[in-house]
């Protein structure tokens, strides 16, 4: 009876993920999407609010005004490539808004719907016009392929599937319930949600170049950044199978042999 239970509950999950597969506009890699659009958006646009009340929007008028001059030529890039795809339809919802936040974080994001945030600890990475680019085109590439979502429905088909493994095993021993259940944790965190986070972060540094060229910057100073963080982290980042990021040196291989593909859409 509990092997048919879980059996069950098994078909419902690969019938689920089959049903809600799509697939990214720009790559064509195809992504588990468990959550309507128009959701992500409403829920990103109240969450945004939320955060420019509670944080201090800078009040340096020259970088304020440098962000979203690179925020409005990336997402003049975007709608120009969705409208080459015949995917303009894509966009729909999207309210575009880009800031610049007072903190010492060194941290840039764009929420579905093209809400963007920079933080003013970055500006002393990123250097320039060009190298602020660099993190838009990427920040927005994440919003642009609905990793968010992706992210959010992965975690609800690991939790379900925690659940179901749960109720197989509730008669077991108890030793044997939390060596299958830490099994499973640690099996869908390295099996699953980390190697997903890093594709995410290489496929937004791959259409992030081509976003920012698209706009009218150098794709090439995208290793120069990526360089100047790895300088930063002082090579202390955890061994790249534990990690939500490729390692810097895969990183920055990746993007140089993208950047042939990318300088095709480069317009100076």
């Amino acid at each position: 009876m509990k092997l048919n239970l879980f059996k069950s509950i098994a078909v419902i999950l690969i019938l689920l993920i089959i049903a809600a597969c799509t697939t990214v506009p720009l790559t064509g890699r195809r992504q588990l999407s468990l959550i309507p659009g128009s959701t992500m958006m409403s829920m990103s646009y109240q969450q945004y609010d939320d955060f420019l009340k509670q944080n201090k929007v800078s009040a340096d008028k020259k970088n304020t005004e440098m962000v979203k001059r690179v925020g409005k030529k990336i997402q003049g890039a975007v709608e120009s490539y969705f409208a080459q795809k015949n995917l303009s339809a894509e966009l729909r919802g999207y309210q575009w808004e880009f800031n610049l936040v007072e903190s010492k974080d060194v941290n840039a994001w764009c929420m579905p719907g093209g809400k963007v945030v920079f933080y003013t600890g970055i500006l002393p990475i990123t250097k320039d016009e060009t190298g602020l680019a660099v993190v838009m085109g990427h920040e927005v590439a994440h919003a642009i392929a609905e990793h968010g979502n992706e992210r959010m429905s992965q975690g609800m088909i690991t939790q379900f599937g925690g659940m179901a493994l749960a109720k197989a095993l509730e008669k077991k021993p108890a030793e044997t319930q939390a060596l299958w259940m830490g099994a499973f944790g640690l099996g869908a965190q390295l099996g699953v949600m980390l190697p997903f986070s890093r594709l995410h972060e290489s496929e937004a540094d791959h259409l992030g170049l081509i976003f920012m060229a698209m706009a009218g910057y150098d794709p090439n100073k995208a290793v120069d950044f990526w360089q100047r963080m790895a300088q930063l982290k002082g090579g202390q980042a955890p061994p790249e199978f534990l990690s939500t990021h490729p390692s810097d040196v895969t990183r920055i291989n990746d993007i140089k042999k993208h950047l042939p593909e990318a300088l095709k859409y480069y317009k100076k």
